[in-house]
C-alpha cells in the first residue's frame, strides 16, 4: 500500500515473544482467548476442533468478546502453520497476520482489506476495525511481554451506547 485509502489498512506492533507463542495465540481457541476474545468455536468440518489445535484453511470460527453481546463468524482462508493466518471478518473483509523475526522481537503485521467505501463502512468498519485492532494489537503486546491483559472484563459497558466508539479498552 503506498497510500491511505478507506478500502484497507495496516497497523504493526513488535513484540518480544518467540514467533511459536505468537502463532499459537492467534492460531488456537486457548490462545485466542487468553488476549482476545471472551470465547471462540472452531469448526472442521462440522466437528468443533480441540482448544489447542491449530487453525487451517477452510475451518469455521464463531467468535465472542467481553461487553458485546454480538457474535462475529466467518471462514480461515490461509493458515500455514508457521507465521500466517487469513480470515474472513466484518462481512466480506479479510484480515492477514504476519509474524517476522527481526532481531530480538516479532514484527506483527495485520492488514483488513476488501473494505467497502460506503460511509457505513468507513464508520463501523474502516474506523472501527482501524481503532479496535490498534487497541488489541497493544493488549497482545501487554499480555505476552508483561502479563496483564488491558480490555475491560469485570466492569460492565454495555449501558454506554456509544461505549465502541469512546472505551478505549472495550
Amino acid at each position: 500500500m503506498n497510500k491511505l485509502t478507506w478500502n484497507s489498512f495496516t497497523k504493526k506492533i513488535h513484540i518480544k515473544a518467540s514467533i511459536e507463542l505468537l502463532y499459537q495465540a492467534w492460531a488456537t481457541k486457548e490462545g485466542i482467548c487468553a488476549w482476545f476474545l471472551k470465547d471462540a468455536v472452531y469448526e472442521r468440518e462440522t466437528k468443533e476442533i480441540g482448544h489447542n489445535t491449530f487453525i487451517e484453511k477452510g475451518d469455521l470460527y464463531t467468535w465472542k468478546w467481553h461487553n458485546w453481546d454480538g457474535t462475529e463468524t466467518g471462514k480461515i482462508i490461509k493458515a500455514n502453520g508457521v507465521d500466517f493466518i487469513q480470515f474472513s471478518f466484518a462481512g466480506e473483509t479479510i484480515v492477514t497476520v504476519s509474524l517476522e523475526q527481526r532481531e530480538d522481537a516479532v514484527l506483527v503485521s495485520l492488514n483488513q482489506s476488501n473494505i467497502p467505501v460506503d460511509e457505513k463502512s468507513k464508520l463501523e468498519i474502516f474506523y472501527g476495525c482501524s481503532n479496535g485492532w490498534t487497541f488489541w494489537l497493544a493488549n497482545l503486546k501487554a499480555f505476552l511481554e508483561h502479563g496483564i491483559l488491558l480490555n475491560e472484563t469485570e466492569i460492565n459497558l454495555r449501558g454506554f451506547n456509544l461505549a465502541g466508539y469512546e472505551f478505549v479498552n472495550m
